[in-house]
């Protein structure tokens, strides 16, 4: 174990690039916000801080040694996308359930979905990765999140969202 990995530095690095990568997704947030009300160049400013942050996040992440080999990355996002929709959307969703929170418990529900797809996709790409696999693209439903490859359905299984609501990834 690096002497970093243990240290009040390795710490900060991880709250870094979590600020940093919470502060890339407000800011598109933030630049849709600005687009919708007529405020092109607000839009284009938090676009820009928003890679900026990316670049944060991602020099952080490099310097603690969060980023492996392929296949040290699958094994890892299928260990998070597994552990969100086994265990931690779950407990959100009866939590929002009890308190009444049905936009939350709604929200929650279609992100524990995507995130099994993910899990499965993840794991797919795995068990390819020594075979050449001919090109396709995937497609991602702007509202819940949605995760297909190769076409796009014509209505999202998940959250009802017509199929022309899904961006092509490339």
């Amino acid at each position: 174990m690096s002497e970093l990995a243990s240290s009040k530095t390795a710490s900060n690095l991880k709250e870094a690039f979590a600020g940093e990568s919470q502060a890339n997704r407000r800011y598109l947030a933030f630049a849709e916000q600005a687009e919708t009300e007529g405020f092109p160049q607000v839009a284009k400013l938090f676009r820009a801080a928003a890679e900026a942050e990316t670049a944060h996040a991602l020099a952080h992440l490099r310097v603690i040694g969060g980023i492996g080999s392929t296949a040290e990355n699958l094994h890892e996002a299928i260990g998070g996308e597994t552990h969100e929709f086994k265990s931690m959307y779950p407990a959100m969703i009866a939590e929002a359930e009890e308190e009444g929170f049905k936009k939350a418990q709604r929200r929650f529900d279609y992100a524990n979905q995507v995130e099994e797809i993910h899990a499965g996709l993840f794991q797919r790409a795995l068990d390819n990765l020594a075979e050449e696999v001919k090109p396709f693209d995937y497609y991602v439903c702007l509202v819940c999140g949605n995760t297909v490859k190769s076409e796009v359905p014509e209505v999202c299984p998940i959250c009802r969202t017509p199929g022309d609501r899904f961006l092509r990834v490339e």
